[in-house]
């Protein structure tokens, strides 16, 4: 590594005698380097004068490449910054309902294993997670990905972390809990209430232009309104599997397919907003939550 670091400066500076001042080290060490990685590469990389040293045509694709590794080298050390000693700062992020629950045990050890980062989390619709980011209130949001939204926030940086399906919450009363699916005409029949979420309306309103109006209740913020309607069999609800995983094996509600075509795998991601750099907490964090689910 020290031998690419002295062709770069080299390169850089066209000088043996600049390159060793910019190193901290002597002419000599320079020169013995550059001769010694010259014969073990068995190609002459500068032509040296008394103006000093012009990279050759061979020795400039090295030098590129000598580039290229001592970049990947730098973004290895940065790598292992974040998995090492004790990391300080402020992770703030905002997230639809379920992944704050579905991630819990993660978001525990995350705590666990760097005390000294102060977490702040908040459960939003997604238009609110968005506006969060974008103005720098949320460093990152856990949303549902589609094209539509990702097409219109071109300042928007994402990535993927967990898949799900669509699927529908009836009570564990109602006769419907007998079966393994439903059909959206199925669906039309009955009461439904919804969080109050711009992906969900958006999903919602796919299906009525297919099969026409549904018996839509309420929308809501209120989780517990909605288990609670679901669960007393006053109503049913639609979300993403994921979103119900940390109900027990004795839940009042019952999970139902939704059979329907077109009923694709929808991908939760995160978003931050590419404007500015993203805090070294909210990397870490990022990094931490795909190897859990990975593991998982």
């Amino acid at each position: 590594m020290e031998q690419l670091e002295f062709i770069v400066e080299v390169a850089k500076t066209g000088s043996l005698t600049q390159a060793a001042k910019n190193c901290h080290v002597t002419l000599s060490a320079v020169s013995q380097s550059l001769s010694n990685l010259e014969a073990e590469l068995g190609v002459t990389l500068f032509a040296r004068s008394r103006n000093g040293a012009t990279a050759t045509v061979e020795g400039q694709a090295i030098v590129d490449k000598a580039v290229e590794v001592l970049q990947k080298l730098q973004e290895l050390k940065q790598e292992a910054q974040l998995f090492t000693g004790i990391q300080r700062g402020e992770l703030r992020m905002a997230a639809i309902p379920g992944p704050l629950s579905l991630l819990i045990h993660t978001i525990i050890r995350f705590k666990r294993d760097y005390p000294h980062i102060e977490m702040v989390m908040t459960e939003k619709s997604t238009r609110e997670i968005m506006d969060d980011v974008l103005h720098h209130r949320a460093d990152i949001g856990l949303i549902i990905l589609y094209e539509d939204m990702l097409s219109k926030h071109g300042s928007l940086s994402f990535g993927k972390l967990l898949e799900g399906r669509m699927v529908v919450g009836v009570s564990k009363q109602s006769p419907l809990a007998l079966r393994k699916s439903i059909t959206p005409q199925q669906l039309m029949q009955l009461p439904i209430v919804l969080y109050k979420d711009d992906y969900l309306k958006f999903f919602i309103e796919q299906m009525e232009q297919d099969y026409g109006p549904f018996q839509i209740i309420f929308h809501t913020n209120n989780l517990v309104a909605i288990q609670k309607s679901v669960a007393d069999n006053l109503a049913v609800t639609v979300g993403l599997d994921f979103s119900f995983n940390t109900q027990s094996q004795d839940s009042e509600i019952i999970l139902l397919q939704l059979d329907m075509p077109g009923n694709q795998p929808f991908q939760l991601g995160w978003i931050s907003s590419n404007e500015s750099m993203l805090p070294a907490a909210s990397q870490l964090f990022i990094k931490w939550l795909n190897h859990e689910l990975q593991e998982s």
